[in-house]
């Protein structure tokens, strides 16, 4: 059963730092594009960052850009995303995919490209 699992979410201050996982389990990740994305209350869904499996090549939103840093264990078949300096507005249920290309695509960040979601996990920055 192909199946991505985030975890990692909660509440953090503003400022602070999160690191999401998200594991995958019925499939390798070592040969898929890894995309997070995100979608707060009332809002449309938002790419956040894209890595590739061919090059290890990354992409992010213009609102993850030097803040948040995604990363690949294709031995634990796991992706992360590190996220810093946390802001009020990065909150929002937070989703991993994975997509069966080996390379992210220009328009990754629609989400389209991928094949397999996990179910997200909730992330809230407040103080």
């Amino acid at each position: 059963q192909v199946q991505l699992v985030e975890s990692g979410g909660g509440l953090v201050q503003p400022g602070g730092s999160l690191r999401l996982s998200c594991a995958a389990s019925g499939f390798s990740l070592d040969y898929h594009t890894i995309g997070w994305f995100r979608q707060a209350p009332g809002k449309e869904r938002e790419g956040v960052s894209c890595i590739s499996s061919s090059d290890g090549s990354t992409y992010y939103g213009d609102s993850a850009k030097g803040r948040f840093t995604i990363s690949r264990h294709n031995a634990k078949n796991t992706a992360y995303l590190q996220m810093n300096s946390l802001k009020p507005e990065d909150t929002a249920v937070y989703y991993c995919a994975a997509g069966s290309s080996s390379k992210c695509s220009n328009w990754w960040a629609d989400g389209y490209d991928m094949d397999y979601w996990g179910k997200g996990t909730l992330v809230t920055v407040s103080s």
